[in-house]
């Protein structure tokens, strides 16, 4: 089957779900409202990150869509009725990244302009670094959603890549980043952030921050793959 038609039944399933598409609107609704409230704050040490900081939090909606896109396939052998339809396992995978990606992207896209819209009146922005959060803020939730993606591939669970990610988000990247700022650079959610912040003190600046988030991602996309091919459905 060629791969258009497998996009678009992707596609199909992840816009019948309310779940999924409850996600996608939390990723902008959190965004937003904890944005606002730390934009309102009148001490800005780094205005950007201020008003984007409710990315932060935004991020787990973006790694919850993900992660239940992909481990809705293994609920009650529904990946066996996908894989009858579409037997190259690959291509199956490689539509439903693609399904997961686009309309992270273009929410994200969405959340980055609000957010600065909000943001910005009580923030003053230059338009480089405006127009860098709103990128920033799409590609990293983007590539947080494909990590999420792959993940539950690898695990086929959502469950249980929900509770290895979001406590890492929420907790651990944290307290290793205290530790040690030189490990913390390299971490899949402080790299892609670096891209909302004014300035970054590290070697990563703010799109190689981003590469290196998408090495994370495609490195957990390979894994995904890799389950899917080699694993009985």
């Amino acid at each position: 089957m060629p791969f258009v038609p497998v996009l678009h039944a992707e596609w199909i399933k992840i816009r019948t779900l309310r779940s999924l598409l409850g996600a996608l609107t939390a990723v902008l609704l959190v965004t937003v409202a904890f944005s606002s409230v730390t934009a309102a704050r009148s001490d800005h040490s780094d205005p950007l990150y201020a008003v984007f900081f409710g990315v932060s939090l935004g991020q787990v909606a973006a790694v919850s869509f993900g992660a239940l896109a992909v481990s809705g396939e293994y609920r009650g052998g529904a990946l066996r009725l996908t894989l009858a339809a579409v037997p190259d396992r690959t291509r199956w995978f490689a539509a439903k990244a693609v399904a997961v990606a686009l309309p992270v992207l273009a929410v994200g896209l969405l959340t980055g302009l609000v957010t600065l819209a909000v943001g910005s009146v009580a923030v003053g922005l230059t338009w480089a670094e405006g127009l860098r959060g709103v990128v920033g803020c799409a590609l990293y939730l983007t590539l947080m959603a494909l990590l999420a993606a792959g993940l539950a591939a690898v695990l086929r669970s959502g469950v249980g890549t929900l509770g290895l990610l979001i406590p890492f988000l929420l907790i651990v990247s944290f307290v290793v980043g205290d530790l040690d700022s030189g490990a913390a650079d390299l971490l899949p959610d402080r790299a892609g952030q670096l891209a909302l912040h004014s300035t970054s003190e590290g070697p990563l600046g703010p799109w190689t921050g981003l590469a290196v988030t998408a090495l994370w991602a495609a490195a957990a996309l390979g894994a995904g793959a890799w389950s899917v091919r080699r694993r009985d459905a």
